[in-house]
């Protein structure tokens, strides 16, 4: 039975000390076996395989074996070899070495940066989730990933392409995404415009290690991409968040903010504002990036959900208009699959050079492969008949979601038909209502986003950002009556 790892002693055998080899190896095994370094149920090396790494005679492995199964620690499995025991007997009381702790409970002795007070967003826990957004992965067929995966395979493995290469990513992705990005978006950028990143949020984490340092201030809407706030203070900047409404983006507070202190960069998604829906209004567009121009600060345009728009012609990106003043964000992931982990920037080419030194030092190159793959969906036009498809099958969700929301909160809360995105923004008339649901909801084993992890400031509204895609009809009812159900 082939093992997986070849399985070494984390001790040394002295040929030359006073106890004997078969000794050494004894102990050694029941030290590794104590540490749990070797599990119950492991496999260990045969007894050929072992005493020639060790450098001794085959006879010496054999005998340590045949002590160590008697003994209770090892246990024979026939002809698959030699197992850790799964029942191992007491250590020996006393014995010189004490049995280490194991590495869960192990406590670090050195100094390092503890982590935020933000929880991860872990996919943990049981019941049903709403979500912020996210597409339906079962609906995107398997066979042609695994298509697509086998041939980018073959021929990087045909043109000597499995070794470390560009971070800036895949030569075909880059191109086939500043294509569309040319024909789709209006963005009048070539292949060394763009860098592949792991998604979008790793987009903005990239575009804050170029553009900030410790101090600077970062503009960012009242309601906003939580992760987005917390890459920049990871950077060490200052959060200055404006106001929102309808239109989108405040840009007279923007303005205002400008005239106070230096601005380093503004963030917002003007496409569907996250976490509202809205669009940022044509007028607004061209006038922040005059206010750009005028005080010298990037805007970072997270456009993260493009594709999806139901309600008629979206507007061009930010992008198209001040290239030389944005840095453009976008994703494959959700056009695709979430596990894809494809997104891009688009940037001036110094810009994408100085990101290309970041992705070096966190990310060396990239994953070639599975960058490779998602070029040849995007060749073959499989990605974009998917996105027919799901544009379809997300159109009718939202619309049956909105019918059960209606039925089913309509009295409670107020929404708008998104003209385009993959959730809604439901604001509730009474604030004591939304507190009880969030209080009630986890017992029926509903999860969400809270409606303080959108706010950048205490002023700024409440409310719920609540994803309909990735639910099926019977899901988004069950989840909805669950929403009321916890506030009942």
């Amino acid at each position: 039975m082939l093992r997986p790892w070849q399985v070494s002693l984390s001790e040394q055998i002295d040929s030359s000390s006073a106890t004997p080899v078969y000794l050494q190896i004894i102990q050694a095994l029941i030290r590794d076996i104590e540490r749990g370094r070797l599990r119950s149920g492991e496999f260990l090396p045969s007894s050929r395989d072992l005493a020639t790494a060790l450098g001794v005679n085959r006879k010496t492995v054999v005998l340590a074996y045949e002590d160590l199964i008697a003994q209770g620690w090892l246990s024979s499995a026939g002809t698959r070899g030699t197992m850790v025991s799964a029942s191992l007997p007491e250590p020996v009381r006393g014995a010189r070495t004490p049995k280490a702790a194991h590495p869960a409970e192990s406590k670090a002795q050195y100094w390092f940066a503890p982590p935020p007070e933000r929880p991860l967003a872990l996919p943990s826990g049981s019941g049903l989730k709403l979500d912020e957004g996210a597409p339906d992965g079962r609906l995107f067929p398997a066979d042609p990933l695994a298509r697509a995966y086998r041939a980018s395979a073959l021929k990087a493995s045909r043109d000597n392409r499995l070794q470390y290469r560009d971070p800036r990513g895949s030569p075909a992705l880059r191109e086939s995404v500043a294509a569309m990005l040319r024909s789709q978006r209006g963005l009048n950028v070539r292949t060394a415009n763009v860098c592949i990143t792991r998604g979008s949020q790793h987009s903005i984490f990239l575009a804050s290690q170029v553009l900030l340092q410790p101090g600077d201030h970062v503009i960012v809407e009242e309601l906003t991409y939580e992760p987005a706030v917390a890459a920049f203070r990871a950077r060490g900047a200052q959060i200055a968040p404006v106001g929102l409404d309808q239109d989108g983006i405040d840009v007279d507070d923007v303005e205002r903010a400008c005239r106070r202190q230096p601005i380093k960069a503004v963030f917002l998604t003007p496409h569907h504002q996250f976490p509202t829906t809205v669009a940022l209004r044509p007028e607004r567009r061209l006038r922040l990036i005059e206010l750009a121009r005028q005080f010298g600060f990037a805007i970072i345009e997270d456009d993260y959900d493009h594709e999806f728009h139901f309600g008629g012609q979206p507007l061009l990106p930010m992008a198209a208009y001040g290239p030389e003043h944005v840095i453009y964000a976008g994703s494959l992931s959700k056009l695709a699959l979430p596990a894809l982990r494809i997104g891009y920037i688009a940037a001036p080419v110094e810009v994408i050079e100085a990101l290309a030194h970041v992705v070096s030092l966190v990310d060396g190159m990239g994953n070639t492969l599975t960058e490779d793959a998602a070029a040849e969906l995007m060749e073959n036009g499989e990605l974009r008949r998917h996105a027919r498809k799901v544009r379809n099958v997300y159109a009718t969700r939202r619309s049956q979601f909105a019918e059960t929301l209606a039925q089913t909160l309509g009295e409670l809360v107020d929404y708008s038909l998104p003209d385009g995105g993959l959730a809604f923004w439901l604001r509730f008339r009474r604030e004591q209502d939304l507190d009880r649901i969030e209080a009630g909801a986890p017992a029926l084993g509903l999860r969400f986003a809270t409606s303080r992890s959108f706010m950048a400031r205490e002023s700024a509204p409440r409310g719920l950002r609540v994803g309909f895609a990735s639910l099926s009809p019977v899901e988004a009812r069950v989840a909805i009556r669950a929403l009321r159900t916890a506030l009942d």
